[in-house]
This record gives structure tokens, sequence and C-alpha cells, in this order.
């Protein structure tokens, strides 16, 4: 595909408006409503979301991981404890979540801080997981080179072995994070490239709620 072609690919957003008198005052659950509206639309993956980290060389590095939970006071997703990511979540904690439902037109953008959930929290998670999705967090040393395919179809195979007709208990170097927001937008495409975009904003534990020009 050309330079040409691409430049003229285009949509018009006329699905609907983004205002102010619309939206609940906190984000949290204003974003609970927007993905009850992606469920019903039957959109595939719905809690698909890019999480965006900062390297020691603050470099952004950015990847798709699934929500998990939505919390009165944030987002939770789980993952590798060793992997890149949570490499980077450890060394700097701020980080950012990038929501696109294109077939509602809409995007949500979520920024704060990320922690560790506890071990009991982790655990509880853990246990309600398919079991293959057990046997896969023992299986891969996530972010790490490895050989070739074999090496993760052998190590497979010795879990499996391993924990044969028994509960699976939850690796150490795996568990959960949470993103707590300090400042979400919510964008409404529009026609004429004239979007919808309100910013929330937590100032003194009170969300304010910002209108940005598209």
């Amino acid at each position: 595909m050309n330079k040409i072609e691409v430049a003229q690919l285009r949509e018009n957003y006329l699905l609907n408006e983004l205002l102010e008198k619309d939206v609940l005052q906190n984000p949290i659950k204003q974003f609970e409503i927007w993905f009850k509206n992606a469920l019903e639309a039957k959109i595939k993956e719905p809690n698909a979301m890019q999480v965006s980290t900062i390297n020691r060389n603050n470099r952004p590095s950015n990847r798709t991981v699934l929500l998990k939970s939505i919390e009165n006071d944030g987002f939770v997703f789980y993952t590798n404890y060793n992997s890149n990511k949570s490499a980077e979540i450890e060394n700097n904690p701020f980080g950012a979540i990038t929501f696109l439902w294109l077939d509602l037109e809409r995007q949500v953008r979520i920024e704060g801080v990320i922690s560790r959930l506890s071990t009991e929290e982790s655990d509880e998670y853990f246990s309600q997981r398919p079991r293959g999705s057990q046997i896969g967090a023992w299986v891969s040393a996530q972010s790490s080179v490895i050989e070739n395919r074999e090496v993760l179809e052998n190590n497979q195979i010795f879990y499996e072995k391993k924990f044969e007709n028994k509960e699976i208990p939850r690796p150490a170097h795996w568990g959960g994070f949470k993103l707590v927001p300090d400042k979400m937008e919510f964008w409404q495409g529009r026609s004429s490239r004239l979007h919808d975009r309100l910013l929330y904003t937590l100032i003194n534990n009170e969300w304010k709620i910002e209108r940005l020009s598209p």
C-alpha cells in the first residue's frame, strides 16, 4: 500500500455524541456504562486494552493486555512479574491505558499509578482461571528469549505431568496489578473530525470535568 492510499483512508463518525450533561461525575462509573455498551454491542474482547509503561532509558513501551476487573478505585490486569512490563512498572509506577471500541466510535484514555495486588487477591483470581491458563503461567518465562517453540511445548508437557490430578498453585512470579487513575479522557467520534473529548482530572480527591478541543 503506497502513501497516497493510506492518506485516503477515512471514516466519518456519526453514531453518537458526548455532552457534559449526559455523563456521571465519577469517571470509573462512566467507564462502566461505556463498557456495558461495548458488551451489548458484542464487540470482540471489549476488555482488550493498551498498557503503556516507561523503561529505565525513559523510552515508552506498549502492549495489549486484558482488563480483568473494574474496581471502585481502578483497573486490574494480571501478568508475569518477571516480564518487561512488570520490570518497567516496578521502576516507574506511572502508566497509561487505552481502550478503543471502533464499532461504537469510542476511545477511553486512562493515566495513573500502577501497583501490585495483594497475594490474596492474585491467589483468588488464579484459582478461577481455566486449568490450561494456570499451566501456561508456569510454562512461560514471559519476555525471555527462547530457542524455539519446542521449549514451550516441552515445558507444557513437564508441568502437565507435574500437576496431574493436583490443584495448580499460583506461581510466585505471576499476579495482578491495578492502575488507579488520576486522569481519564472519554472520546466520542463526531463528523468532520470535530470529535467530543471530555477529560476528568482528579484534584483534591474530586473529579473535575473539562472539554478538550479535538
